[in-house]
């Protein structure tokens, strides 16, 4: 049900599991090698080390991020107006937390869910 005093919300294409350094060799190869996913390589050129596979009708990206213990997955969610979706989410009470990864642009941001799982929400051509 479309309410227009609630933005509408879709789950975006991008996941994001976020790797331990000692797991992120063997987390790659069994996506790679054992599932036999498609790679799509590292958008991000020397950033962090990131690989992504076409994961269905999603991309399923594969974080290499030192300081970690154990791996997170991270979620996409889109909206056409982020702006709004910033306002009811904070009405909400979700939790924005822009300062866990940086982003380009002005638009896109974080959020986490009740259960601490980190969402991007973001346009639905962004990223």
């Amino acid at each position: 049900m479309n309410n227009p005093e609630h933005p509408a919300f879709e789950g975006g294409r991008n996941i994001a599991m976020k790797v331990p350094p000692h797991q992120w060799r063997q987390t790659v190869a069994f996506y790679r090698d054992t599932l036999g996913l498609r790679e799509l390589g590292n958008p991000f050129g020397s950033g962090p080390q990131s690989v992504g596979f076409a994961f269905g009708g999603n991309r399923l990206w594969i974080d290499r991020v030192p300081g970690m213990s154990q791996a997170e997955l991270w979620l996409q969610v889109t909206t056409a107006d982020t702006a709004a979706a910033a306002d009811h989410l904070a009405a909400a009470g979700a939790h924005r937390c822009d300062e866990i990864e940086p982003l380009d642009g002005d638009s896109a941001f974080w959020i986490t869910n009740p259960a601490a799982i980190v969402h991007l929400v973001s346009e639905p051509d962004a990223v």
